[in-house]
């Protein structure tokens, strides 16, 4: 214990008694030992102990006028600035429910009068000691959990640095718009907040998976990057054949997040929602969406959300083959296919929030294009 021994006389008791002599005898005993402060009641003790520097130790006697020990420990107990001051009960009060009574409110030890020094000082000692100990732990846990959040955070930054690292090189090599991929992570993220007080969303929309969608959000389509220029860039309609291959992309996203998970050396939670995003955003309510025909609830909550902002940004948004449309337009063609495209409420959602939809288009809009937007749609 030499490392707390170094700090003993830096340690401050507060000595609570009503009757002069007793602080007389507790102050010569302690003084040459610690620093020693006097309170003459409860009051005044509650009052000292709020100070800062708080007391790292009271001595509180139980029988005084108008509050008693008793009353004391309970106030010092509910305030979180003196909750955790060690108190240790000096008193004539010796039968065995008196003490039961000072522990159960929380005191650290009992000493009975007449008081004896040797035993005054020890406890005194080892209740100080055990409070460095205490002090100490706590300030260590403090820094651990700081330290776990930042790692936690900067490990965060750099999943979605990443993340966002692979999904642009899907994007350098088509025409669709840098932006594309925050806009799409915004409005994923505020249609799942407005569904998540829907009883047929709620389960699966708390805040955490929230998150995780949105931070899965910018890999749907990191399959394009196996998909030739020569499709992928082309001007015109694709032919039959051609659009068979274009729709391998969903195919080849989820295997290569697959194999990504597989290679991990532990569970990584985002996994499973960036695989059901990648595959099946662009599956269709009705059935008729690909690469697996699924329909309605069989379609993940995850993918069936990417549906709806890839194909709003698809639509505000110059591509090679087409202008971009105005946001009303873009809406109307939306809502055209609640029930077969999209899930109804997902759209119903869509139309609550369209206002935010149109403030994300505009904020992360790409340069001259999303001056084309706003002017087409004005």
């Amino acid at each position: 214990m030499a490392v707390f021994a170094a700090q003993t006389f830096r340690q401050t008791i507060l000595v609570v008694d009503d009757t002069p002599e007793n602080v007389i005898i507790l102050g010569e005993l302690l003084q040459p030992y610690y620093r020693v402060r006097v309170a003459s009641s409860g009051a005044r003790a509650l009052q000292i102990a709020a100070l800062d520097p708080k007391p790292d130790l009271i001595l509180l006697d139980v029988m005084m006028p108008e509050m008693d020990g008793y009353a004391v420990l309970t106030q010092l107990r509910a305030d979180p600035a003196t909750r955790n001051i060690p108190v240790i009960f000096v008193t004539a009060m010796d039968t065995l429910e008196d003490e039961q009574r000072g522990f159960d409110l929380g005191a650290v030890d009992y000493i009975t009068k007449p008081l004896r020094p040797a035993i005054v000082l020890a406890r005194t000692r080892a209740h100080l000691e055990l409070k460095q100990a205490r002090d100490w732990l706590r300030e260590q846990n403090t820094f651990l959990e700081a330290e776990v959040a930042r790692r936690l955070s900067e490990n965060l930054l750099i999943q979605e640095a990443s993340i966002r690292a692979l999904a642009r090189l899907a994007e350098t090599r088509d025409s669709e718009t840098g932006n594309h991929l925050r806009r799409t992570q915004e409005y994923v993220r505020i249609l799942a907040k407005q569904l998540q007080s829907q009883p047929r969303f709620a389960a699966l929309l708390s805040d955490h998976n929230i998150e995780l969608i949105a931070r899965s959000a910018p890999l749907h389509d990191i399959g394009k990057v196996g998909i030739p220029d020569h499709i992928l860039l082309k001007p015109g309609k694709l032919t039959p054949e051609e659009w068979e291959v274009m729709k391998t992309h969903a195919q080849l996203g989820s295997e290569a997040i697959e194999q990504a998970e597989r290679d991990a050396e532990k569970p990584v939670e985002f996994f499973a929602l960036a695989k059901e995003i990648t595959r099946w955003h662009h599956e269709k309510w009705d059935g008729s969406g690909y690469p697996d025909g699924l329909a309605g609830e069989a379609i993940p909550v995850s993918a069936r959300l990417m549906a709806l902002a890839d194909v709003f940004d698809a639509l505000i948004c110059r591509r090679v083959y087409k202008p971009p449309m105005p946001f009303t337009q873009a809406r109307d063609s939306i809502v055209a296919e609640r029930g077969r495209h999209f899930d109804p409420e997902i759209v119903d959602a869509f139309l609550a929030v369209f206002a935010k939809f149109e403030a994300i288009a505009e904020q992360y809009g790409d340069s001259d294009e999303s001056l084309i937007i706003k002017t087409a749609s004005t």
